[in-house]
């Protein structure tokens, strides 16, 4: 296997711009492997806003790597061995620690000395992407099939809990697929999360206790991308490809933010934006004002954004996938993207931009195989 832990290798920077919105668009790797920024509900960013992350398979497997000095340092990978979940870093709000999945197992990694530990490992298992609460005290994760580590849930899909410290770990079970799980931002008593396929959007104390879905809808509206919106407390979502709504955390109240096609969306902090790519067509990538619904490009991603079912509007059924597979006599369910693999039906998703703010929300981060290989791109925004 190519590379290791602590090696540097030359900057592979870039610049352009947009050719249609005149944005700078800075291009930080430039390889012929899969590059992609992490996942766009967390920041690439370190919290001083100087390190970047990103998640490359350029050493045969996901590993993790930063560049130290943005925009144009030189790239230092920071994990080797076995492969790490590709969209599971997430940066501890103290940004001297990043938290990571490899295997069964939640890691932790000093960024100064690249020392790393596992904090907890459930065995038999699969695992989703890390989200912290405000504190940076408590971690929770997606969790597939556990049972050894923190308490037997029979092999079903879950919440797994605990604290940053590797105390309290517990699995909070739930029947179907969870994605996406993050804590209220003002309020840590609460954890929202996706189930995956419909109804999608929960919520659950920490505890387990409290659990009860808060928006019913079935197979043929596909919700996708639920997140909070910003520090308001509520909740905003994408009913692809129609509309951006928000829905009211106490009232249950649904408004429509913005008519059109917004895919992946990322709230400013003061959820007064919300920024988001578009698919079939890809006319590029937004930010929302969350009051008025008007919008305003960015810039072009040019991604491919792979998968047949994103040109349709309800999620795939079995008979989708037996399409794809050219297989014959399906069953007639809903299925979860993560049931199909990234190949088929939902796509390769580092052919999918996955746009995400900068610390100062001045730029956006995101990824593009525009070139016929992915890379990592972070465009300053051309408006006020």
């Amino acid at each position: 296997m190519l590379g290791h832990k602590g090696r540097l290798v030359p900057s592979e920077y870039s610049q352009r711009r947009d050719s249609r919105s005149g944005a700078v668009v800075h291009q930080l790797t430039d390889h012929p492997s899969i590059n992609h920024a992490t996942y766009f509900l967390q920041s690439s960013f370190s919290p001083n806003g100087q390190t970047m992350l990103f998640i490359s398979n350029r050493t045969g497997s996901w590993q993790l790597f930063a560049v130290d000095e943005y925009p144009t340092g030189e790239i230092r990978q920071l994990t080797d061995g076995p492969a790490i979940h590709p969209f599971s870093p997430a940066f501890h709000p103290t940004g001297e620690r990043v938290f990571f999945v490899r295997g069964s197992g939640i890691w932790w990694l000093r960024l100064d000395s690249l020392e790393e530990g596992c904090l907890i490992d459930f065995g038999a298992s699969s695992m989703g992407e890390c989200s912290f609460d405000s504190s940076g005290e408590w971690l929770v994760a997606a969790v597939k099939a556990a049972g050894n580590a923190a308490g037997n849930n029979g092999g079903q899909s879950g919440l797994a809990v605990g604290r940053t410290d590797g105390s309290g770990w517990h699995v909070i079970p739930f029947p179907r697929t969870v994605i996406h799980p993050q804590f209220h931002p003002l309020d840590g008593n609460w954890i929202e999360f996706a189930a995956d396929p419909a109804p999608r959007i929960h919520r659950v104390r920490p505890d387990g206790t409290g659990l009860e879905c808060l928006y019913q809808h079935d197979n043929d509206e596909f919700v996708v991308h639920e997140t909070f919106l910003g520090r308001t407390g509520q909740l905003v979502y994408t009913v692809w490809p129609h509309a951006l709504r928000s829905i009211d955390w106490e009232t249950r109240e649904h408004r429509t933010i913005a008519a059109f096609n917004a895919w992946h969306i990322t709230p400013n902090r003061a959820g007064t934006a919300v920024l988001c790519d578009t698919n079939h067509p890809d006319d590029g990538i937004f930010i929302v004002d969350v009051a008025s619904g008007s919008r305003r490009l960015v810039c072009l991603s040019e991604a491919t954004g792979g998968g047949s079912q994103w040109a349709k509007s309800c999620y795939a059924l079995a008979a989708d996938f037996a399409a794809a597979q050219n297989a014959t006599s399906p069953e007639r369910r809903a299925l979860s993207w993560m049931e199909m693999g990234t190949d088929t039906v939902y796509g390769p998703q580092w052919t999918h931009s996955h746009p995400s703010f900068s610390r100062d929300e001045r730029s956006v981060v995101f990824t593009s195989d525009r070139t016929g290989s992915a890379q990592v791109y972070v465009a300053e925004i051309p408006f006020d």
